[in-house]
């Protein structure tokens, strides 16, 4: 498994984010490219719509662009957004990650942000990742492979405490 260098990033809310997540919850990492433009902002709502699920099976969201905060402040008052943007105006996160790439526009090429989404596990491990994304449906496959997740780990806890149970339970030490 391909596993994340530590980072701390800058995001709205004077939110220090720690990559990976010092609170043991998965991160859901998504990288767009501009701020307020109609694919970004569809993005933004559809990860909104769903934020309550994504907290409900112990995951966080974070929206990355290049773009500054007060951009990202705007940007999430605008529409509503309840959650965090990173800022990564010196390409530091996005370079980590390989999200900036040759892209082509109107016949000109340029190098900018590729659409793309990484979970990340609170140990840094890349659980799943996304390149060049579709915005449509995006952020409810996100969410089912945040759940998919979220039940195979509840379901090695509950494994590993049934196996724990039929030993015996706790191991008594001998004080005499």
């Amino acid at each position: 498994m391909i596993k994340v260098k530590p980072i701390t990033c800058i995001a709205t809310s004077d939110l220090k984010v720690q990559i990976p997540d010092d609170q043991g919850r998965n991160i859901v990492l998504y990288f767009y490219p501009k701020d307020d433009t109609p694919g970004c902002t569809t993005e933004g709502q559809d990860f909104t719509r769903l934020n309550q699920e994504f907290i409900n099976n112990n995951a966080v969201v974070y929206g990355v662009s290049r773009e500054s905060i007060a951009s990202h402040d705007k940007f999430i008052c605008k529409y509503n957004f309840n959650f965090d943007l990173i800022s990564d105006p010196d390409e530091v996160l996005c370079n980590q990650f390989g999200v900036i790439q040759l892209k082509t526009l109107y016949g000109k090429e340029y190098l900018g942000i590729v659409r793309s989404t990484f979970i990340i596990s609170p140990k840094g491990g890349i659980l799943k990742h996304w390149d060049k994304v579709r915005v449509k449906e995006h952020a409810d496959e996100v969410s089912e492979a945040i759940k998919a997740l979220w039940v195979m780990l509840i379901t090695m806890k509950l494994k590993s405490l049934l196996h724990w149970q039929l030993a015996g339970g706790t191991k008594t030490q001998n004080l005499s």
